[in-house]
């Protein structure tokens, strides 16, 4: 069974939420971990990572750096223009270089902070989903890898929340992080999905994204090792 692994934080009010008991989602594993160096199976790199929440709209921030790397190569997933000079000053003080803030998907609830943090380190790439129809530095496709530093991202496209929306999976081999790691956006929350009624959104693809056995680009979320930590980008109703 995939678990999410998720750090404790305080008991959250409910917002109105469109979940998807169809799915069939199986009870959440939950763990809490400060995440500090996230140990891969060769000892030489190492993967930091913090989990960040940003609380009006009830969004995850990763933070994801080689931190054996001589510049400590940074990205920030999912990033929310409230709490960028938070997110930007522990990057500071954990002595990291941020070359990527990157989105899972175009978000309706909060205005991303890609923007802003371009406009304070204008040499970080913004990075979203060609098929978002949205703007950024990189425009990626299913199948892309995104490097930082010896550690990279795969690229899934997990549409149905909204057109653009993808999972990010960290790589497979002998130096990244193990157990892998999926960064699921909207597409699969904590006993739910994101909402299907907007966006392009739809309520039979978001199924195929989460469900489909075939071990593709496209339709890869239950699909992954069973050992992988699943990290959603919101926690609506406190279950975390």
């Amino acid at each position: 069974m995939l678990r999410f692994r998720l750090l404790s934080v305080p008991f959250l009010s409910p917002k109105a939420q469109i979940t998807c008991s169809s799915l069939a989602i199986p009870r959440s594993r939950l763990r809490s971990q400060m995440g500090s160096a996230y140990t891969t199976s060769s000892h030489p790199s190492k993967l930091l990572f913090r989990q960040l929440f940003e609380k009006e709209s009830s969004t995850y921030t990763y933070l994801l750096a080689d931190a054996s790397h001589p510049e400590k190569p940074a990205l920030l997933v999912d990033p929310v223009d409230k709490t960028i000079d938070r997110d930007l000053s522990l990057v500071k003080d954990l002595g990291l270089k941020l070359i990527y803030a990157i989105n899972t998907h175009v978000h309706a609830d909060h205005v991303t902070g890609t923007g802003l943090i371009k406009s304070k380190l204008p040499g970080v790439k913004s990075v979203i989903s060609k098929a978002s129809n949205a703007k950024a530095d990189l425009l990626i496709e299913p199948g892309d890898k995104i490097q930082f530093g010896d550690l990279f991202l795969e690229v899934r496209a997990t549409p149905g929340h909204t057109l653009g929306c993808i999972t990010y999976v960290t790589g497979d081999g002998p130096n990244q992080p193990q157990p892998r790691m999926a960064f699921t956006g909207d597409a699969l929350l904590i006993r739910g999905c994101g909402r299907t009624d907007f966006q392009g959104g739809s309520s039979e693809q978001l199924y195929k994204s989460v469900h489909s056995q075939a071990r593709t680009f496209t339709q890869y979320i239950f699909t992954l090792p069973k050992d992988t930590f699943l990290y959603p980008a919101h926690d609506y109703k406190g279950f975390t």
